[in-house]
């Protein structure tokens, strides 16, 4: 299973708290630090499914029938 975009932005920054070393990557992750990256990936994902939503979500726009004017139809204009 590839991993999600918003994951892959985060590499660097977990790079980056990872102290090099003779086992390089081999600590385990801290609770607070995993938890700061669910929260983010919570929030990065409830951000794309509310921009889902809103472009996918149909607009109630007035019906323009009314602004025109008819000139041969009575009862219109």
């Amino acid at each position: 299973m590839a991993p999600s975009g918003d994951i892959l932005l985060l590499l660097p920054v977990i790079a980056a708290l990872v102290t090099p070393g003779s086992c390089s990557g081999c600590e385990p992750v801290s609770l607070p630090l995993l938890a700061g990256l669910m929260a983010a990936h919570a929030v990065v994902s409830l951000l794309i499914i509310a921009a889902v939503f809103v472009c996918a979500c149909p607009r109630h726009r007035p019906t323009q029938e009314h602004d025109k004017i008819y000139i041969n139809m009575p009862g219109r204009g």
